[in-house]
């Protein structure tokens, strides 16, 4: 009984501390939340994109299978991570499902720089109007992700730093606050992409052996 007592006013102790702090938690949570939507918004326009960028360089006769087949895959798990449905209760995507967008942006971004290393082994593409307008419009797209990217790591920087803080972190750990992951770059996008192309193209398949002589 005594232990159940000292618990109760532990418990209270901690809400009269922290209580206040839910409702900071919550607008800084929900800033979180807007501003990952706009990073959301800039990410879908990138991959739609990427795919007409990824049509235009085919129809200039481009034959690299590998590379529209890279395209295709980090595409689709790109739409599949940001069409998943959130797993928080207040219709949120998790901490994990955005760390699982990130991700899955990251490879996105491997595979268009694959694609556009391909004007060097294919000149017509220099010359071709809707690859270059593609082009023009997917950089503009990159500038506004880096401005969201900005937006949402200062609103995750600000929360995170009132969530981690006492006696502030008592009650996020409480209430299921959780830690907001920072949208950064893969390491791999900072290095150049390389391309051989003679290897990439689809090869032929074998001819099939000769029967034997019976």
């Amino acid at each position: 009984m005594r232990r159940a007592i000292l618990l109760t006013i532990a418990f209270i102790f901690v809400f009269g501390l922290s209580g206040c702090s839910y409702n900071d938690l919550t607008a800084k949570q929900q800033k979180v939340k807007s501003s990952w939507a706009g990073v959301e918004t800039q990410l879908q326009r990138r991959g739609d994109l990427i795919n007409n960028l990824a049509e235009a360089a085919k129809m200039a006769g481009v034959q690299e299978q590998e590379v529209f087949g890279k395209i295709a895959d980090a595409r689709s798990k790109l739409l599949n991570a940001q069409q998943a449905a959130p797993s928080n209760s207040d219709g949120d995507k998790s901490p994990e499902q955005k760390q699982a967008v990130l991700e899955a942006n990251n490879g996105l971004g491997t595979a268009l720089g694959r694609l556009l290393v391909l004007q060097e082994n294919y000149p017509q593409l220099r010359s071709n109007e809707n690859f270059l307008k593609l082009q023009d419009e997917l950089s503009g797209t990159e500038n506004r992700i880096g401005v969201a990217r900005i937006d949402y790591n200062k609103a995750v920087e600000d929360y995170n730093t009132t969530r981690n803080s006492f006696p502030t972190v008592l009650t996020a750990s409480l209430l299921g606050f959780k830690e907001e992951p920072y949208f950064k770059a893969d390491e791999a996008s900072k290095e150049a992409p390389k391309l051989d192309a003679d290897s990439l193209r689809k090869k032929d398949a074998p001819p099939a052996p000769a029967p034997a002589n019976k």
